[in-house]
């Protein structure tokens, strides 16, 4: 039962006789033995076994390891398509809120540019001897100023981002 379950461990994962013997400083002839059941490894070197394949003592020595089948090999090439699946639907839906966001953006921009074209900086009309209404006008005016000089490079930058998400990238 041990020189089975050394077998069926070792290929699971996917050594060679030569890759484990040099894991464990033996020579591949001993693993052969171990595997065909002509001698038995002894304490220390069930440890070192177990450790270079990374498995519990008690798996060696328990019952026959069995062999990873081809319909298990399926099950999980099929978990992993539905999670590369979901995956692409979540970057899809990324770029797709993005997109909305740049657009949005864009329409925000040209709609405060067109409110600011209409009102003709209006507040420059106001009394400015009550604190209160110069206060609003100079917060109107630094907003106004603002936006004049940042909007069109916010402006381009939504542009290019909504050229970059598009659906057909």
């Amino acid at each position: 039962m041990l020189n089975e379950n050394i077998k069926a461990i070792r290929k699971s994962k996917g050594l060679s006789q030569e890759e484990l013997a040099v894991k464990l400083n033996v020579v591949r002839q001993t693993i052969s033995k171990w595997e065909m059941g002509l001698s038995v490894p002894d304490s220390d070197m069930l440890i070192s076994i177990s450790e270079a394949l990374e498995i519990p003592v008690s798996t060696l020595l328990g019952e026959t390891v069995v062999e990873a089948k081809a319909d298990d090999l399926k099950v999980i090439s099929e978990k992993l398509e539905v999670i590369n699946l979901q995956l692409a639907q979540r970057k899809t839906a990324r770029r797709k809120i993005l997109h909305w966001l740049f657009l949005s953006l864009c329409m925000f921009i040209v709609t405060v540019s067109a409110i600011l074209i209409v009102s003709n900086s209006f507040y420059l009309g106001w009394d400015y001897s009550d604190p209160e209404t110069a206060v609003a006008g100079a917060a109107f005016h630094a907003f106004e100023w603002l936006f004049v000089r940042f909007a069109p490079v916010i402006l381009a930058g939504a542009i290019v981002g909504i050229f970059l998400t598009r659906k057909d990238v």
